[in-house]
C-alpha cells in the first residue's frame, strides 16, 4: 500500500495529489472501457475520448511538475 501512496503523492510535500488520483481513475475507466469494447459492448465514443483526454492532460501536467522550479 505504501507504493500506491508514494505513486500518488507529489514531489513537494509528500501529500496525495488530486491530479494524480483523477488521472489514475480516468485511466482505469479507459482501460475498462477498452476491454469492454473488445468483448462486444457498445459505448459512446465521445465519452471514451473525453476520458482519454483527461488521462493525457493529467499525465502531461504530472510530467511537467518534474521540470518546474520549486520554491
Amino acid at each position: 500500500m505504501n507504493w500506491l501512496k508514494s505513486m500518488l503523492s507529489d514531489g513537494c510535500n509528500g501529500s496525495v495529489s488530486s491530479k494524480r488520483v483523477i488521472t489514475l481513475l480516468a485511466f482505469i475507466l479507459c482501460s475498462y472501457g477498452f476491454i469492454a469494447s473488445i468483448h462486444g459492448y457498445h459505448m459512446d465514443t465521445k465519452l471514451f475520448d473525453s476520458m482519454m483526454y483527461i488521462v493525457i492532460a493529467g499525465l502531461g501536467f504530472t510530467a511537467s511538475e518534474k521540470f518546474a522550479k520549486k520554491d
